[in-house]
């Protein structure tokens, strides 16, 4: 599971369908999660982006992992972003 999204990396180059996947999962409580995504060109290289996200869950829904995935795509910088 992961998003794919082009984008502008901080070193100023465009990454074509940037790899986007959610790792370092933790169940802050019964309510909330925080995760690192990791942004790769390609599965196969380093990542060479990373940033912290929290959001909030719902301990009777669908997996940690894939509520976090859903919260991502209501995010602004998430815009267009696709499955994979």
């Amino acid at each position: 599971m992961a998003l794919k999204k082009t984008i502008v990396s901080s070193q100023g180059f465009e990454v074509v369908d940037a790899y986007h996947r959610v790792e370092n999962l933790q169940l802050a409580d019964k309510e909330n999660i925080a995760f690192r995504v990791y942004v790769y060109k390609d599965v196969s290289f380093e990542p060479f982006s990373e940033k912290a996200y929290a959001c909030s869950y719902d301990l009777n829904g669908e997996n940690p992992l894939k509520q976090a995935y859903e919260h991502l795509k209501t995010l602004p910088e998430f815009s267009g972003a696709t499955d994979c």
